[in-house]
């Protein structure tokens, strides 16, 4: 991926990728045609499994694009992941849409809810911001837990499904969760690349030196807030696909923001390396671990002080500083080539 820029003197080349990108995408296509090819392989288990950490790495990339790119620090974005999740069951229980078209409506449908949300959010700032986002998600989940036509507090069951066996509905909710991922990965690396990704970069490091240089603050962090919403829900519709029931307190849980932000400070704040690597990572400790309980969320804790207390750029920025590594390269690089004869 290179431009030629020709001048009366040199010639330079535009260089877009790195070595290591391109490796990666080798590695990341050998990795998708296995994950895509796990129902002819895999156990129950494993695909259940990796729908799960789609939906942890979904949900993670959209917390980072609003804290780590953004500078808009949310404890609240349960409230779109529990959105996503009933407007999913909604949908494909009493409306007639096939579960797996409800996943990406509803995902649609929650960026609607979240503009008018914005409006209340961003009147806020800082610290009141993320207190903010938190208490809008309590109101979403007393608000669920109070409608009786979706199961109130003790939840309710996914009967959209009942007629799909169990294997077809595994693996159509794998290819589902692997697409998402996909383009979600590919969306925020080419957002993060476009001339607004740069404006919000520039947000993210000084918002009144970014106005002064004519970003259009707010609309740029609506923009972002809303796609992060979208993100969000998606990963909820999903999650709860794979799980078939849904209450308010899972669906809604504060753990849902905790956990995004233990993966996204393990990883890499800011970066699109970080959520990837911080999902495998919490993924393990989650899956040989949890049995611990209150010690298992303590030794996250500590784990995400120690680390930023060591590496406050995360595991990929210590690597990618340390080496010199970047798999998703957001700079441009002129080389000087030889002049032609």
């Amino acid at each position: 991926m290179s431009e030629m820029i020709s001048t009366a003197r040199r010639d330079f080349t535009v260089l877009r990728a790195t070595r290591a990108s391109r490796v990666a995408v080798v590695l990341a296509t050998v990795a998708v045609a296995a994950v895509a090819s796990a129902p002819y392989w895999a156990e129950r288990d494993t695909l259940h499994d990796l729908t799960e950490i789609s939906s942890y790495l979904v949900f993670a990339m959209m917390w980072n694009l609003l804290a780590g790119y953004g500078g808009m620090v949310s404890i609240g974005q349960q409230a779109f992941f529990g959105i996503g999740g009933y407007l999913m069951l909604v949908l494909a229980n009493n409306c007639g849409v096939s579960p797996f078209a409800a996943v990406p409506l509803a995902a649609l449908i929650a960026m609607l809810i979240a503009w008018p949300v914005s409006r209340i959010a961003f009147r806020l700032d800082g610290g009141y911001f993320a207190i903010g986002t938190w208490v809008i998600a309590e109101v979403f989940r007393l608000g669920t837990a109070n409608i009786s036509a979706l199961g109130g507090g003790s939840g309710t069951s996914l009967t959209a499904l009942a007629d799909i066996d169990r294997s077809t509905r595994q693996s159509m909710t794998l290819w589902l969760a692997l697409t998402m991922t996909v383009a979600g990965i590919g969306l925020v690396y080419l957002f993060l690349r476009s001339r607004p990704g740069l404006a919000l970069t520039a947000m993210r490091d000084n918002t009144v030196a970014a106005s002064s240089q004519g970003v259009d603050v707010r609309r740029v962090r609506l923009i972002v807030y809303l796609v992060a919403a979208a993100g969000t829900a998606f990963a909820g519709g999903l999650y709860f696909l794979g799980n078939l029931r849904i209450s308010p307190d899972a669906a809604f849980s504060v753990n849902w923001t905790a956990f995004s932000i233990f993966i996204v400070l393990i990883g890499g704040l800011g970066t699109i390396e970080g959520p990837i690597i911080g999902t495998v990572i919490f993924y393990l400790l989650n899956k040989y671990l949890s049995d611990y309980g209150t010690w298992y969320l303590i030794g996250l804790g500590v784990a995400a002080v120690l680390m930023v207390m060591f590496f406050p750029q995360g595991m990929w920025g210590f690597v990618s500083k340390r080496f010199g590594l970047q798999i998703f390269p957001m700079r441009r690089r002129l080389m000087l080539t030889p002049p032609q004869k």
